[in-house]
């Protein structure tokens, strides 16, 4: 069905379109709930603990999608074995100005310069508080980022914030210093200004800890595609020696390589192009950081074959967004069922097995 109504929706813009496609999830979600089926996305193969959380399957929903957390229950429902909602700033903001959101249908791509266009960290949390009174099925992750209008030098504050009005909703905490669309934000990934921010949320997190008699929660450090070798080995040790739970491999990239659609259009780059080189990132990170980081893989995954490439470059779960424009929504199931195959023709009893094979 989705094959036949793409082209209708790619007539229109493309973030009118997600907006149309996302509303008509959300209405559907009740029939959708009284057809859910966990067999045909679960197996004993896909199954994890991580951080003492647990994934039915390793196959995630990205943050974008769904930045305001408006359907948190929807994505198991989907197929997805756990969802990353936001990015949340502290602040409420529209983002950048219209048009912001491109596709590039000859390269199965996007760019974006949406620029943490959300409802702000007080308006999701009530969200949630009122959304969540039964969990999920799933692990929900929220990706938080820095607001626009708050300086550099204050933006430990600005984080902090967010996580503390989002953390009793949260399964992780993701901290997202790589959007190149918020002016100034990559800055924060060099490794004296990433050490400060992550040794503030730490501080923010032994006080919800502490708060809510439970253990804290992993805090994850979203990197660039973009970064060098010694950027990479920085954030590496920043997370190690700071405190950190994992990473998460890659943001979008700001760079135009071998794409076959002309633009000069400004902003990030996502699905198939930045496949090779998420991926890479991906087996170095693992190289520098050893087995005992987890990392969750995102950038190109269209195919089993991607999500399992990334798994053996060293990711313990994967993300995909860019895929379901092009794919539509049934794309974790079929991704899921994909990598069991692929699990059991290459030997492996469970997927834990596979990480990290080829790093």
């Amino acid at each position: 069905m989705y094959r036949l109504i793409r082209p209708l929706l790619f007539r229109l813009g493309a973030e009118r379109a997600h907006a149309l496609v996302f509303g008509g999830l959300v209405a559907c979600e009740g029939l959708l709930a009284r057809s859910y089926a966990p067999g045909a996305w679960t197996h004993p193969a896909l199954a994890q603990r991580v951080w003492d959380v647990s994934f039915p399957n390793p196959v995630g929903l990205a943050a974008g999608f769904d930045k305001d957390a408006r359907a948190p229950h929807l994505w198991p429902l989907l197929g997805f074995g756990f969802a990353e909602l936001g990015t949340v700033t502290a602040q409420p903001q529209p983002g950048n100005p219209l048009p912001r959101l491109f596709r590039l249908p000859a390269d199965h791509a996007l760019i974006n310069r949406l620029g943490f266009n959300n409802a702000g960290a007080d308006a999701v949390a009530r969200r949630m508080s009122r959304l969540l009174a039964a969990r999920p099925r799933i692990p929900l992750g929220i990706n938080i980022g820095k607001s626009r209008v708050t300086a550099l030098a204050d933006a430990a504050g600005d984080y902090v914030h967010s996580f503390r009005m989002l953390a009793p909703f949260a399964s992780y905490i993701v901290i997202n210093v790589s959007s190149p669309n918020t002016p100034g934000l990559r800055d924060l990934q060099t490794e004296e200004q990433l050490a400060a921010l992550l040794a503030a949320l730490m501080r923010e997190n032994a006080v919800f800890a502490h708060q809510h008699s439970r253990a804290a929660l992993p805090l994850l450090i979203k990197v660039a595609p973009d970064l060098a070798d010694d950027g990479l080995a920085q954030i590496v040790r920043v997370a190690q020696t700071g405190g950190a739970a994992g990473l998460v491999a890659t943001n979008t990239t700001i760079r135009r390589d071998g794409l076959h659609t002309p633009t000069n259009e400004a902003g990030g780059l996502s699905g198939a192009p930045l496949r090779d080189r998420a991926t890479a990132v991906i087996r170095r990170l693992r190289q520098l950081a050893g087995p005992a980081l987890p990392i969750i893989g995102v950038g190109g995954i269209f195919t089993p074959a991607d999500a399992y490439a990334k798994v053996r470059a060293g990711a313990t779960l994967v993300q995909l967004y860019t895929a379901m424009i092009f794919e539509g929504p049934r794309l974790a199931r079929r991704i899921a069922g994909g990598l069991v195959e692929l699990l059991q023709r290459d030997g492996f009893a469970h997927i834990s097995e596979a990480v990290g094979k080829d790093a």
